[in-house]
This record gives C-alpha cells, structure tokens and sequence, in this order.
C-alpha cells in the first residue's frame, strides 16, 4: 500500500472576511498513485480545499488555520507557495487567471524557463505536450486571444510539463466542447497510468469523468466531508443527488424505469454496469410506455440571421453563409467544438461586432444601423466569462446597475434584484462582496443581472460552466418560466445534459458553419454530426443498446419527454 502524499489532520479554514469557517474538522488522506474526484455543490468548499492543497490558502487568500495539512511529508505552514507549487501542479478553474506568457509557446514553457532548462530540451518538450493537448498549430498565439476550450489545453499544457507529484485539476472540463472533454479525461488518465502521479480532479461533470475510472469520489457539502467512497457504491447511494450533484443520465434512465440501482450491477461506468435480463425488461417497457411529446411552435418570426459571413481576419471566414430563424418564444442552443463560431454568432447578434455579409433581422426588421445600446434594450447576453462582464464591488449593485441606468425607482430595482436573487440562489450573500464569490457563484451573478432587465431575447454563452446540478436546475427552471411567459431563449452551450434536458431543437456548427439544424435527441446519436461538431454520444444511446432496444435516438427522444410530462 502506498503511502499518504497528502493528510488534512482534523483541518479547518477560515476566511478573514467570514465569520463562520469554510471548511469544517476535514480528515483526509489521499495516497500516492491514486486518482481522485472531488464532487460537491457551489460554495461547497471543494474549491477551497484545492486552494490549501495548492498553497493559495493561505499563502495569498489570509485566513485561520486549524489542524494540519501535510504534503509529501512536509506541513504546508513550514512551506511556502513556490515550494508547494513544485509538489502539487495546478490547472485553475478560470484560465485566464493563469496565464503568464505572451504566447502560447511561452506560456507552456514558463516553469523550465524558471528552472532554467536548456533551449532545445524546453522545445522539444513543448512540442510533445503542445500536440498531446492538440494545441501545437497555436503556440505563436497569444493565450487571450484563444477559445475557452483552447485557454484550458493551453493551461493542462502548463502543469503537465512540470514533473510535479500531484497533479490538481479545479474544473477541467468546464469549457471544453464534449469530445475535447473527454480526450481530457483520457490524457489525465494516460498520465495516471504511465508516471503513478497522483491526480486529483475537483468538477462538477461527474459523468464526463467517469469517462476513465478513478480510485475514490470524495462528496464535500457545507465545508464538510459527506463520503468518501469507491465511485460504485457513490453512484448506486442517494449521495449525488442528496447534495445537488447531477448522476449519470443512464443512471437516471435506470431508476425512471423502476430499476433498483445497486453497487454490485457496477453503475459507475456505461462499461461496466450489469444488468440482468429483467432489468433490461423494465427499460424496454418503460421506453414503450412513454408518450410522444409534441409541441410545435407556431409563433411568428422573431430573429432571423439572413447569409451571414464573418471574419476576424481577411479572408479567415469564422462564420460563413449563416442562415438561422428563431420564432418567439423558442427555447433552442447552439453547439459544436471549440473555435466553430458560437460565440461570434452572439457578438454579430448583439453589434460587438459587424458582419462581413449579410443581414440581421429583428422582429422583422433590419437592426444593421442599430446601435449596441439599442440592441441591447431587447437581446440580453450573459457572456461566458464573469469576469468580463462584472463592473461593481458588491453582489445588490452589480444587479442593480442594468436598472439604474434605465432609470427604475428604487422600489421597483429592490424588488427585481431580490427576485433574481432568490431564483439563482443568491439570496443569502446579498451583501456580499463580488470577490469573496466563486467562478461558478460569479456565473450566476451576471445571468441574474441580465434577468432583471427582462428582455425579448436572451442569450446565455455556456450558462452552466461553474454551476452545479441543483443551481443550473434552478436557473433552468426560472428560464423556462420565462420562456413560457414569451421570452425567446437562445444557449451557446457544451453541456450536452443541458442541450438534451431544456431545448428541443439545437443548431451545430463546425468550422463556422451550420451542419445540422435538428431534434437535440438526433444531435447526440448521429456519428456524422457527432464527428464533425466534436461532441459526444450520449450515455442513453448505449443504454438503449444494452437493453436491446433499436432505436437509440427514439429512446433518448422519450426519455427527454418524459422528463418534460413528469418532472416539470
């Protein structure tokens, strides 16, 4: 048995600016070799205790300290961050947080820079690393001028080239395209297996990395530690759910069709689960029982995008021929990889940026010479970074900002700002300060901004990254409230759970064009689409194989329904 490499001996954290601590008396031993999921709600501590495996806490965020930490031997208070940081590899939840080089190259290479690494050995492994996280024909760029997906390889790139003991990953796949995810995944587990480093992943996509198998799935909840189980018995007890964490869609699928999942039917990975031929029985009846959903939008036109080309650079299309109507009322995402133009298509929309051809029309009218402020009045955009879009110090303003600026009484923006509050589960840190959020609380801050203001058309640009299964249901459910009552929602979005679960139709791009304009049942069963867009098939689709059921993309289709029939 290999030794601890990490033990919290009866820790507890305690933020300066906080009155009650973060983290509760946490036990913990993690041994060398092993490959960790760390799993909990926003604001659950999770985050945190990353930060005190990294030296962050408390070495920059100051607080109290009670009990032990030790790593590789050492106590953490008789080290310091850079020692640490020689220990313990970090990927960050936000990307931009990280970046250090003007290029990519650079970037990649800061640590041997540091460590003063020869020149041809620094490059050589610059190459290898660089293409394993397909990022090799981008080393010359600048980091910010990247995707999100390619911010985050750009930053796996940076931990991984350093020969770190610990290697911690603080929400790997939060912006990633699903197929990038899951050759994530598939690195993290290539580098487990060849080097014995010892991984430790915080996420909140639970299914995505039970892609590849992992050691333990520790549950945090309230700064505590809930359990600390193998992912089989985790996945078969009521735990995720209990602590708002999303269980496998098949998982789910399972128990809808009234079958008692157990740890000894392997539910853990798609691979492994077993299920008896009763069982397979309950899911083909089940399947057969649900009734076809239909519900056909016959509004009028809202949006409309007419041959729409767009380029950054000349003759560098990143949209092209782009034809898309949106009726109002329409509850729809937009999806494909990295890099394909989904979030240019909301700069276009909304004049952050002006097309090269063609035309918008909103509500049947050309808005070519409307102005940003004008757009805005009607289309509403939550971006993908909080970061980008928050300007105030405190939680109440920054809600309250949109408001003011369109002159509401004082009543009328309390009351709009404590309603959004409430809905995004934002209530309780009202006056909070914006800083002492994390990136997932700060996600739900900007789309609660931009709810306030009520508009025709909102689009919402990776909603979910950040957010865990109870907090992305809630906001969820408050937009299709909206949706119901006449809002137009539109979902620039990699989460495939999401795309299935909210929007019957989606629209797919790869390289700046449109591919398919479809059913989100048929998005994640159909290999060309799924290739081409790089997504991944859904975990029903094999579902329904096992169960001997033929048509995969009707069982999906259903299981959708159901959900909408029963659950809504």
């Amino acid at each position: 048995m290999n030794k601890p490499i990490i033990e919290f001996k009866n820790f507890t954290f305690k933020y300066y600016s906080q009155q009650q601590p973060t983290l509760h008396n946490i036990d913990l031993k993690i041994n060398q070799g092993e490959k960790i999921l760390i799993v909990g709600p926003s604001g659950s501590g999770k985050s945190t205790l990353g930060h005190c495996l990294n030296g962050l806490i408390p070495f920059y965020y100051k607080g109290v300290v009670d009990g032990e930490l030790i790593v590789k031997g050492n106590r953490t208070v008789d080290l310091d961050i850079f020692k640490l940081s020689k220990i313990i590899g970090t990927v960050l939840q936000d990307s931009d947080g990280q970046f250090v080089g003007l290029t990519v190259g650079e970037d990649i290479a800061f640590s041997m820079e540091n460590d003063c690494t020869p020149q041809d050995e620094m490059k050589e492994r610059v190459q290898k690393i660089s293409e394993m996280v397909d990022m090799k024909k981008h080393l010359k760029s600048s980091p910010f001028e990247l995707s999100g997906g390619q911010k985050q390889r750009t930053a796996l790139a940076g931990v991984m080239i350093d020969d770190v003991d610990v290697l911690l990953f603080d929400e790997p796949l939060a912006n990633l395209d699903p197929a990038t995810g899951k050759q994530a995944i598939e690195i993290i587990d290539d580098i487990h297996r060849d080097s014995n480093k010892t991984i430790i992943i915080i996420e909140h996509r639970l299914e995505d990395v039970l892609y590849k198998h992992v050691d333990r799935i520790i549950v945090v909840n309230d700064g505590r530690i809930i359990a600390d189980k193998i992912p089989h018995e985790i996945v078969a007890s009521k735990t995720l759910i209990e602590n708002g964490i999303r269980e496998p869609l098949y998982v789910t699928a399972l128990k809808y069709a009234g079958v008692n999942v157990s740890t000894d039917m392997k539910p853990a990975y798609l691979e492994t689960l077993l299920l008896s031929e009763k069982q397979k029985k309950s899911v083909h009846d089940w399947y057969k029982s649900i009734e076809i959903y239909t519900d056909k939008n016959e509004n009028e036109e809202i949006l409309k995008m007419q041959d729409i080309t767009f380029s950054y650079e000349k003759d560098i299309h990143v949209l092209e021929d782009i034809n898309i109507t949106i009726k109002k009322g329409e509850i729809l995402s937009i999806i494909g990889k990295n890099g394909a133009g989904k979030s240019t298509i909301s700069k276009v929309l909304c004049g952050f940026e002006k097309p090269d051809l063609g035309s918008v029309f909103l509500q049947g009218q050309d808005i070519k010479g409307k102005s940003i402020k004008e757009r805005a009045e009607l289309i509403g955009v939550v971006m993908q970074n909080p970061n980008q879009m928050i300007s105030q110090n405190l939680i109440y303003d920054e809600i309250a900002l949109g408001l003011k600026l369109r002159d509401f009484s004082e009543e009328e923006i309390d009351e709009k700002v404590r309603k959004v509050l409430k809905i995004s589960g934002l209530s309780p840190f009202i006056k909070w300060p914006i800083s002492a959020l994390s990136y997932g609380q700060k996600k739900r801050v900007t789309i609660a901004s931009i709810l306030a203001l009520d508009p025709d058309i909102i689009i919402l640009d990776e909603p979910t990254a950040g957010q865990d299964y109870r907090h992305y249901t809630e906001i969820m459910e408050f937009l299709l409230e909206v949706n119901k009552l006449g809002t137009t929602v539109i979902m620039i979005t990699h989460d495939m759970h999401l795309m299935l679960e909210y929007t019957p139709r989606a629209i797919v791009l790869a390289d700046g064009k449109i591919i398919n304009d479809t059913f989100a049942s048929v998005v994640l069963t159909e290999d060309s689409i799924i290739k081409k867009a790089n997504l991944k098939e859904t975990s029903l689709y094999g579902l329904a194989g096992m169960a001997g059921i033929d048509d995969g993309t009707s069982f999906v289709q259903r299981l959708i329904d159901y959900e909408r029939s029963t659950c809504r």
